[in-house]
């Protein structure tokens, strides 16, 4: 393989592909990437198992190949390279060794044969969509904070993305939960949707995705079959295996009849919880709202440290009452809200409390209260 190419090319694809690539692996031929040259590209593909991701870019091939060298010793070695430089990549008649080169820098790696290269993507997929790359972030921003973090309930560890009959309408949705908090987004579901299966995407997977959907205008292609799911995005193809486990029955934890409703001003509510929140212990950081006619007032006690107060004019209705919850979950929430102003619809001090946004009818958020 002997190949010439842009080192601004060359490091953006390595830049999406080498992510993948676990620091610490068992299996040599994993630390590494596939490069493969023919035509007028340089195709690289990275995997862990769970998850591959490939990218075309383009190049001037002498001679076409494919090899695997180490992703992250490359990576590191592009990035330093000057800005607008060329870069030559050549394998060794061996193969055994590819040389990178850039006007006087010269570099020389350890290859593994390209034979020994995991493929992720047999199988077949029986369902395919198209959405705007918007959407899909949309989707993912709005939900992925909630995603459990807790290895022993691994089928919270993703995003669960469903379509769903709503009324008359079909949508497509996203729903992560990691048991305190749950957060879901919807979309009007793209044709090809009907009768999908209801996947697990991996909370890895879903970090990648967040990434590379940085452009709205793109179109991305979706392909999902029961054990993996397929995503196109522009020259990246990322194709990842799904959680083999079932998602909770998620519509049962969504109240219907939290009848007590605040709207408060999201900014100023937010800011107001990360100031009292500065005296609460790591451990608990538990707020308390108290809510009045018109008026919230949100307080924290911590043993340790000290006490903090703060008031809030808000627009409330209802009886008075006294709800705990964690500022952090709070602050999460907020932080996904787009418009100026933030509804809460409680029930009592007990039950789980819903969290809209004023801009969005697509997103709504669960939160469970804590005692206080």
């Amino acid at each position: 393989m002997r190949i010439t190419l842009e080192r601004s090319d060359l490091l953006k694809s390595l830049n999406h592909v080498h992510r993948v690539v676990e620091r610490r692996n068992t299996i040599p031929i994993l630390s590494n990437v596939l490069l493969k040259a023919e035509g007028n590209d340089l195709e690289m593909k990275a995997t862990d198992l769970d998850l591959e991701i490939t990218e075309k870019t383009p190049a001037m091939v002498e001679q076409a190949g494919a090899t695997t060298v180490p992703a992250h010793l490359l990576y590191e070695i592009v990035r330093k390279l000057s800005d607008g430089a060329e870069v030559s990549l050549a394998t060794a008649t061996d193969g055994q060794t590819i040389s990178v080169a850039s006007g006087k820098s010269k570099f020389s790696l350890q290859c593994l044969p390209q034979e020994d290269f995991p493929d992720l993507t047999a199988g077949t997929f029986s369902h395919a969509f198209k959405l705007k790359a918007a959407d899909l972030k949309m989707l993912i921003d709005r939900t992925q904070f909630a995603i459990s973090t807790e290895e022993t309930r691994y089928y919270l560890n993703g995003i669960y993305f469903h379509a769903m009959t709503e009324g008359s309408e079909l949508k497509l949705r996203a729903v992560a939960t990691d048991g305190h908090r749950l957060a879901r987004a919807e979309i009007d579901a793209p044709s090809g949707c009907e009768n999908m299966p209801g996947v697990i995407i991996p909370r890895k997977t879903v970090g990648e995705l967040q990434k590379l959907v940085d452009d709205p205008e793109i179109i991305v292609s979706v392909e999902v079959s029961d054990a993996k799911i397929r995503f196109t995005i522009g020259s990246v193809v990322i194709t990842s295996k799904l959680i083999d486990g079932t998602f909770p029955d998620y519509q049962r934890v969504i109240p219907a009849n939290n009848d007590r409703e605040m709207r408060i001003e999201c900014d100023a509510f937010a800011k107001a919880v990360d100031r009292v929140s500065t005296v609460s212990s790591e451990r608990g950081r538990a707020v308390k709202l108290s809510l009045a006619e018109g008026q919230l007032t949100l307080t924290v006690n911590n043993p340790d440290s000290g006490s903090a107060t703060d008031e809030l004019a808000v627009g409330y209705e209802s009886e008075a009452m006294d709800i705990g919850f964690n500022a952090k979950y709070l602050l999460d929430i907020t932080s996904q809200l787009t418009g100026d102003e933030a509804i809460f619809l409680f029930a009592d001090a007990g039950s789980p409390t819903l969290v809209r946004d004023t801009d969005s009818e697509n997103a709504l958020y669960v939160l469970m209260p804590m005692r206080v």
